[in-house]
């Protein structure tokens, strides 16, 4: 039997290098997810090449036309070092009539863009923050139904960058200026969203049209005082020192509330379609003390390293991270494969 040949197209921090040589790079923590998908693949026998991208679209559409792939493993998240173009790629692939991996550019465009995801839920009945955009190019006044607290964040960016403590504001005077900051120092729009207090999870979803919810998994705030908002802020998810300070660790949660899994697996599959999502994604969720359920943010094609909540949570479901990693490589070519 023919070996499925697989093209895996992942981001490159500048330039790649002409020979495409990113053995020191793969090496290093940041890179956890592109090496430990090219080595599962190839130890899984698949026939694998690899292509990083940066900045020139015409070295991705010149590899694929050479190496003909069955399906491209997409890794990429940005292009030209911007995550807004993230849809893009996978937008070339289906002109070129070439399969890939993970979400459909129409899902990834809706997820990138916080208020159209929110929008959208809110049509289908789920709960999301309430929240007001402040584009760049406008000075536009907060609502008055606008309830604080509220975090600001920049409406298009994911991995919570650009979220810091400084942006739990209280008041409007506080919004007003943190809506300047992102505006100033991002260059980007902003988005307020109402704060909502409780639990911090992260509940992830594989398939297309039949769908498996996977345990779901918690950030937790050990150390952060009772009284002090819990944030996922951009230092609570990347920065090692700063998680060692304020025992914040993830991990899968303590017993949940009768009845809140089946409730949270319900409302994850119902958003998953909702958003045009495929392959797989990740929902932050809050869960209120009276057991409310709000979706915070959808992310497509969330990080795939072994040690991330996605394979963590697949292991805890008994999906080992070389049947993930094949099982998202078919996904691409059926549509309700699952293993």
């Amino acid at each position: 039997m023919k070996k499925l040949k697989i093209l895996v197209v992942f981001d490159s921090a500048g330039p790649p290098p002409k020979d495409q040589d990113f053995e020191e790079e793969f090496k290093k923590e940041d890179w956890a997810t592109e090496a430990s998908v090219i080595r599962t693949l190839k130890k899984s026998g698949y026939d694998t090449d690899m292509i990083g991208v940066y900045d020139d679209i015409r070295t991705v559409i010149d590899r694929i036309q050479e190496s003909k792939p069955d399906l491209v493993f997409n890794l990429t998240e940005n292009f030209h070092g911007m995550s807004i173009y993230e849809k893009n790629l996978p937008a070339l692939f289906e002109l070129m009539q070439v399969p890939y991996t993970g979400c459909s550019a129409d899902g990834l465009a809706i997820c990138k863009n916080k208020a159209m995801s929110k929008k959208i839920l809110n049509y289908h009945r789920i709960k999301v923050p309430g929240f007001q955009v402040f584009p760049r190019d406008s000075k536009r006044k907060p609502r008055k139904r606008l309830r604080f607290p509220v975090i600001v964040k920049p409406l298009t960016e994911e991995a919570s960058i650009g979220i810091a403590q400084g942006s739990f504001v209280t008041d409007e005077q506080g919004l007003i200026d943190r809506v300047k900051f992102i505006h100033d120092s991002m260059c980007m729009h902003a988005i307020a969203e109402e704060y909502i207090d409780g639990r911090e999870l992260y509940v992830s979803v594989l398939g297309n049209r039949r769908l498996k919810v996977l345990p779901a998994r918690e950030m937790k705030f050990s150390r952060v005082p009772e009284e002090d908002p819990k944030i996922a802020t951009y230092k609570a998810k990347w920065d090692k020192k700063y998680r060692e300070k304020w025992g914040i660790r993830n991990g899968f949660p303590d017993k949940l509330p009768h009845g809140v899994q089946e409730k949270i697996s319900k409302i994850s599959k119902k958003a998953y379609r909702a958003l045009n999502l495929s392959g797989y994604a990740r929902f932050d969720i809050r869960l209120t003390g009276g057991n409310d359920i709000y979706i915070i943010e959808a992310n497509a094609n969330p990080a795939l390293a072994p040690k991330e909540d996605f394979a963590m949570a697949a292991s805890k479901a008994g999906i080992s991270y070389e049947s993930l990693v094949k099982i998202i490589a078919n996904l691409s070519l059926k549509t309700d494969y699952l293993g």
